[in-house]
C-alpha cells in the first residue's frame, strides 16, 4: 500500500497537533511494499497571474504523477481558497486532473495549507482527493514519517499563530461561509495584502528569516512528541533536506512559484529536484 495512513481524516485527534494517541496511530499500519515512485509536492499557489504553473501542474499530474504509487499535496495548492463553491478555472481544471488521476488507480492526499484552509469535502470529493489531518503520520518506506504542512512550526510568529487558531475555529469557518461570494473573494484579496505588507516589514526589520523560518526547538519537541525521525512538510518555501540529531531528518519541499518541486520516495531513497516550467 502506498504510505500507508497511522492517523486517517476519520481519526477523533483531527485538528489536535500533539495530542495524537499512539494506539489509534497504529490502528492502520501496514508496510510499505511498492517498488514505485510516492511523489510530494506543496505551496503550488495557483493563480490566474501565473497560468503556466498550472500548465506545468497538469504536465506532471500527467507525466509523472500518472505513474506514481501515491501523490501527496501538503498544502496551498492554491493560492487563496475561500470556499468549495469558487467558481475558479484552476479549481475546475485542478479536479479534473486529479479525478482522472485516482480514476487511473494513483490515491491523492491532501492536508490543508494556510491558503486553502477552507477546502473541504465537497471539492476534495470532486476531485477524488482523501483529506487528512495536519499533521498526519504515514509508513514510507518502512518508517513512520509526519507529514504536515509546516506552518505549525513557525512558532516564532506569534501574531500567525493567533490568526491561525482564529480562522482554522469551526464557528469561524461557519460564519466566515454564509457570506456571499464575493465578500469572500474581497476579504482574500486583502488577507494577501496584509500578509505581503506584513512581510516587508519583517524584511526591514532583519527578521524575516527567523520568523518566517520552523522553530529549531518546535521542530525537535515534535520528533519526540509523534515518536518519529523523519519529518516531511512545506510553508517555509526553502527546499532542503535537514539532518538533525539523533539521525533525524527533516524534508522541506519548495513551492512552485517559478518551477515545480517535487519529493520522490521510492527504493533508492528520497530525491528532491525542481521541474522547470518551460
Amino acid at each position: 500500500m502506498p504510505g500507508s495512513l497511522l492517523c486517517d481524516s476519520k481519526c477523533r485527534c483531527r485538528g489536535l497537533p500533539g495530542t495524537l494517541d499512539a494506539r489509534i496511530l497504529r490502528e492502520r499500519v501496514a508496510d510499505y511494499t511498492s517498488r514505485m515512485t510516492t511523489l510530494f509536492i506543496s505551496d503550488l499557489h495557483l493563480d490566474p497571474e501565473r497560468p503556466f504553473i498550472t500548465e506545468l501542474f497538469g504536465r506532471f499530474i500527467d507525466e509523472e504523477a500518472s505513474e506514481a504509487e501515491a501523490l501527496y499535496i501538503l498544502g496551498d495548492l492554491f493560492e487563496a481558497w475561500v470556499g468549495d463553491d469558487d467558481p475558479s478555472a484552476a479549481g475546475a481544471f485542478v479536479a479534473e486532473k486529479l479525478r482522472a488521476l485516482t480514476d487511473a488507480g494513483v490515491p491523492t492526499y491532501f492536508i490543508r495549507g494556510n491558503r486553502d484552509f477552507l477546502l473541504g469535502a465537497d471539492y476534495a470529493q470532486r476531485a477524488g482527493m482523501t483529506l487528512l489531518p495536519d499533521p498526519a503520520v504515514i509508513l514510507l518506506q518502512g518508517e513512520p514519517t509526519l507529514i504536515l504542512h509546516g506552518d505549525l512550526l513557525c512558532t516564532d510568529d506569534v501574531a500567525y499563530q493567533q490568526f491561525r487558531a482564529q480562522t482554522r475555529d469551526p464557528r469561524w469557518q461557519a460564519q466566515f461561509l454564509t457570506q456571499p461570494l464575493p465578500a469572500r473573494l474581497s476579504f482574500a484579496e486583502q488577507a494577501r495584502a496584509a500578509s505581503k505588507a506584513r512581510y516587508g516589514e519583517l524584511l526591514a526589520s532583519g527578521m524575516a528569516e527567523t520568523v518566517g523560518d520552523v522553530s529549531h526547538a518546535t521542530v525537535q519537541e515534535w520528533f519526540k512528541r509523534y515518536g518519529v525521525r523523519r519529518m516531511i512538510h512545506g510553508h517555509t518555501h526553502r527546499p532542503a533536506i535537514h539532518d538533525h540529531v539523533n539521525g533525524e531528518s527533516r524534508i522541506v519541499l519548495g513551492d512552485w512559484y517559478e518551477q515545480g518541486s517535487v519529493l520522490r520516495v521510492g527504493e533508492n531513497g528520497f530525491d528532491l529536484v525542481s521541474l522547470p516550467a518551460v
